[in-house]
């Protein structure tokens, strides 16, 4: 049997187990060693501290102590190893694990995928591909049919319209040409009377005051 088989408690006949017990075993196996290393550090630093105290006074009990120190520093590093192999284990069960379920999921994902595409043929979504374009054309010449104009008078001669369009153009510039300032009868009538605003306009005549008059008078009085 194996040193993990001795560890884990496994046996020939034993049924394989699944990677997640396999990895709950691991971590409870390294709880059991870290427990056991703290238990024997402990252990190593009583030795010192009897080798310490009967260097001098107990040589023989002092020797005893580093022996005893040395055997478990040896499970010590012994049981460093055995951590990191478990460690290593531990990790590559739980990739596996990890794997194995990303792979599950995959595996279903495609299952429902196939089931998507049963009833579904490649020719057929050809085929009504094809027939939604067509359509899909038909209702285009539809749209364009519509938003043309109703084309009525189509029969007419456009050259014809041009030419008569001409006529009706040179027709009106030649009596604009004629229209050109008023005749005599549209001349505007002299008016009979003055109007009211050139009356106030002439000049009144101005009174010529005779200033001599008094003197006058007073000098042929004075000569009868």
């Amino acid at each position: 049997m194996s040193v993990f088989g001795k560890i884990f408690g496994f046996k020939k006949d034993e049924k394989s187990i699944t990677t997640g017990e396999a990895i709950q075993k691991l971590r409870e196996t390294e709880e059991m060693l870290v427990k056991k290393q703290e238990f024997l550090e402990k252990k190593i630093e009583l030795e010192i501290g009897i080798a310490k105290k009967n260097g001098v006074a107990n040589k023989r009990v002092a020797i005893g102590a580093l022996k005893r120190k040395k055997r478990y520093e040896k499970q010590l590093q012994q049981i460093d190893g055995t951590l990191s192999t478990i460690e290593m284990q531990r990790e590559a069960l739980e990739g596996a694990n990890t794997n194995t379920a990303v792979l599950n999921t995959m595996s279903e994902a495609a299952k429902a995928l196939k089931a998507a595409h049963q009833h579904m043929d490649v020719d057929k979504v050809h085929d009504m591909m094809d027939d939604i374009a067509e359509q899909q054309e038909v209702a285009r010449e539809i749209s364009d049919a519509i938003s043309n104009p109703i084309a009525f008078g189509q029969d007419m001669d456009e050259d014809e319209l041009e030419r008569e369009l001409e006529e009706l153009e040179q027709e009106e510039l030649d009596k604009a040409m004629l229209n050109v300032g008023p005749s005599a009868k549209e001349l505007p009538e002299v008016p009979g009377t003055v109007p009211v605003a050139a009356e106030r306009a002439k000049p009144k005549p101005v009174r010529v005051v005779e200033e001599d008059d008094d003197d006058m008078k007073e000098l042929a009085a004075w000569a009868s």
